[in-house]
């Protein structure tokens, strides 16, 4: 188990490394893009050598075809729309309560594309590395149980940097709040097992937040950038404080009730695995 985390660990940073600091400053020297195609071209090839990584360490590694990587449009579409709803039907309650307030709408920008872009690309290879790889690989040696708390927990800790300004209150709901997440994300990866989908919901949940002018996982950097100007107008344990409304009881209490319907209907399926013996 341990090296194939290590393996498919090396295989996806060390394909982007090798873009990064090899073939990337080559495409520069020769064809020598202005700054927008450039950093598109550094944004498409992190995210095909990140996905490349993984399909070769798969390949040759596990010996197996990486079903997990078809791409299934229908699929992946409805992916995005319960990413937005799942975030969006609470916020709307919150904007209904008062709890978050509309300062004033603004026209949209064309950064808002780029945003979207980083946003999407980000959640994949999240996605990638928590649920394609370790999820899986623990999965396949302690089971779906114990995969799901250890991947979920292990997605959580990191975003303790996005609060280390808060109280012991802002980061115990933060671990709480995110450890869901990475439930849900599994969960939904359990029943489908296609990164497409789940990386779909993933980033559509994101730019929802942001589209919202809500703090989004504590990062306020794009908050200007949004349609809507907002403020948080209610107390932390309703408008989620410094982190967003991913630390809201009320889409804490939401997320949760989906977690516990995915996971019946993963184990209705038959979709969880046993621990080998």
């Amino acid at each position: 188990m341990l090296l194939s985390l290590l393996l498919g660990g090396m295989a996806i940073l060390g394909s982007i490394l090798i873009f990064r600091q090899g073939l990337l400053p080559l495409i520069e020297a020769a064809f020598h893009p202005g700054p927008e195609w450039l950093s598109a071209t550094r944004r498409a090839g992190i995210l095909l050598t990140a996905v490349t990584g993984y399909w070769a360490f798969v390949h040759w590694h596990e010996k197996r075809a990486a079903t997990e990587l078809h791409l299934r449009p229908l699929h992946l579409l409805l992916g995005g729309a319960g990413g937005a709803a799942m975030v969006a039907a609470p916020m709307a309650v919150l904007f209904a309560l008062g709890v978050y307030e509309r300062v004033l709408f603004r026209s949209l920008s064309p950064a808002l594309l780029g945003v979207a872009v980083l946003i999407g690309i980000a959640a994949l290879l999240e996605e990638l590395v928590y649920r394609c790889l370790l999820f899986r690989v623990l999965e396949r040696s302690w089971g779906t149980k114990v995969a799901l708390v250890v991947q979920a927990v292990a997605f959580a800790l990191p975003h303790v940097e996005n609060v280390a300004q808060g109280g012991i209150s802002d980061v115990v709901t933060m671990l709480i709040s995110v450890t869901l997440l990475g439930l849900l994300w599994a969960g939904i990866f359990v029943v489908t097992r296609n990164l497409w989908v789940v990386a779909a919901h993933h980033a559509a949940w994101n730019f929802t937040i942001l589209l919202a002018g809500i703090p989004l996982s504590g990062i306020e950097d794009w908050r200007k950038l949004a349609p809507l100007e907002s403020r948080l107008a209610g107390p932390d344990w309703l408008t989620g404080g410094m982190f967003g409304p991913e630390s809201s009881l009320l889409v804490i209490a939401s997320t949760t009730v989906v977690v516990v319907l995915l996971l019946r209907e993963a184990r209705r399926r038959g979709a969880f695995v046993v621990p080998m013996p």
